[in-house]
């Protein structure tokens, strides 16, 4: 090998040794790097945590020392209280309280009770409950006068609304007592124990001689001063109380307006606003003693001569002459809270468009008293086994047809269990709808169990 040669391989040897002398070179300052970054971060890291610690202290201090300075000097109603120093991590809002349900009124809880009620009851009870009869009708016997096993049994079989009772049921104050408190107690459901007690000349009690006798609406209407109907009644409604009635199918709220009217007497008079003043003054002395009075005959029979309890009556009266007159005393019963109007059988062509009794107008009894004047209590008819509906329909078919014009209750049928059964059978097959019996039975609880029977 000549020199050349050896200088040339000389020096690719020493480039060699300064490339790799280089490269660890490289190397260890990359390494020194990463070892000063790393030392970096701990450093950091302990630094933060550090400046955390020694600040939450700091404001842990300062909460103290302005909770004590506030324990001690009171509150400074013009200091804003400092920002805080929040640490890293993000604090957890205070959940807001949740609002508590609102207490449900008198009214919810009422309706509550009645839905639970009527959600448990069969068909059957539903049906029975919207009729008023006598005991006889029931227990079929020929005239009752106590309330024994044939009266439990009856209201076992049949859960009345409830049971209307005249003279011939009547012997003795203690008789009376007694024969209504076995009978309430009987009861599976609260009925209503009535009777017709105006005053005058229509007062089962006081005809029997076990209550006060007390002036006809005629007498008292004369006399110009509302506050003896509302005397009379409390007295009517006393008596009727102490025996154990709640209902009296009392006031008469007709206007006796034509010659020869079929309420004369038993009327308060023929100016309107007048008997308005007289009816709600003795629907409020009744109710003040725990019964319940009934507002009779809407939409007002005054104006006919004729009596529904033998035969057909009508009133060709218009609408305009209704609302005129005979609706204001039926409104201002409403308007003063009246629980239960009664419905006649006289025919009213000017209302109802037909020539059937008002209980079997839907236009009357669901558009006019219900929709138009407002009424939301119970509807019940009047008896059905006077002459003007038992002549000219069966006790089925009247039961079926109020009940389908808006009436809830079904006053003393000529064949209770053929109108019970009439009713039924229209309900099973879909003639009446089930709801339309709950909506009834609704609006009578809404008295049974709203606090207004003794």
């Amino acid at each position: 090998m000549d020199d050349k040669t050896q200088q040339q391989l000389e020096k690719r040897e020493a480039r060699r040794k300064r490339r790799i002398r280089n490269q660890i070179i490289a190397y260890v300052v990359m390494i020194l790097l990463i070892v000063a970054a790393a030392a970096g971060v701990v450093y950091g890291i302990q630094f933060v945590q550090e400046y955390r610690q020694s600040h939450t202290q700091e404001e842990n201090q300062d909460g103290q020392g302005e909770q004590q300075g506030t324990q001690n000097q009171g509150p400074d109603p013009g200091q804003e209280a400092p920002d805080q120093i929040h640490s890293g991590e993000e604090e957890n809002p205070t959940p807001e309280p949740t609002p508590e349900a609102a207490e449900p009124t008198p009214e919810e809880l009422l309706e509550e009770e009645i839905n639970a009620r009527i959600g448990v009851m069969t068909l059957e009870e539903k049906t029975a409950g919207l009729f008023i009869v006598t005991p006889e009708a029931i227990t079929k016997v020929s005239n009752a006068v106590r309330a024994g096993d044939s009266t439990r049994q009856a209201l076992a079989q049949y859960a009345v609304g409830g049971l209307i009772y005249f003279g011939n049921n009547i012997q003795s104050e203690e008789q009376l007592k007694e024969m209504l408190a076995n009978t309430k107690q009987y009861a599976k459901y609260p009925l209503f124990l009535a009777v017709d007690e105006e005053g005058g000349s229509v007062a089962r009690i006081a005809s029997a001689g076990l209550g006060p006798k007390v002036d006809g609406a005629g007498t008292i209407g004369a006399s110009g001063d509302a506050s003896n109907a509302y005397q009379a009644g409390v007295t009517i409604g006393s008596s009727l109380a102490g025996f154990g009635f709640n209902l009296d199918f009392a006031p008469v709220a007709d206007v006796a307006n034509v010659e020869g009217s079929v309420m004369a007497g038993r009327s308060y008079g023929a100016d309107a606003a007048s008997v308005s003043g007289f009816v709600t003054s003795m629907m409020a002395g009744l109710e003040e003693q725990k019964v319940i009075g009934c507002l009779k005959h809407f939409p007002g029979i005054g104006s006919s001569t004729e009596d529904t309890h033998v035969g057909r009556a009508s009133t060709d009266r218009t609408l305009e002459q209704f609302q005129a007159e005979e609706f204001v005393v039926f409104q201002a019963g409403i308007d003063a809270g009246a629980d239960m109007i009664m419905v006649s059988h006289m025919e009213a062509p000017g209302l109802t468009e037909n020539k059937e009794p008002c209980i079997f107008s839907k236009r009357l009894v669901t558009d006019i008293l219900r929709g138009e004047m407002g009424f939301q209590g119970i509807v019940v008819t009047d008896a059905l086994n006077m002459k003007a509906v038992s002549d000219f329909y069966g006790a089925d078919e009247a039961a079926v047809m109020a009940i389908l014009a808006g009436c809830d209750m079904l006053l003393m049928p000529e064949d209770f269990e053929k109108a019970y059964n009439g009713v039924l059978q229209a309900v099973n097959d879909g003639h009446i709808s089930e709801e339309r019996i709950d909506d009834a039975l609704r609006r009578i609880y809404r008295v049974k169990f709203g606090g207004k029977l003794q």
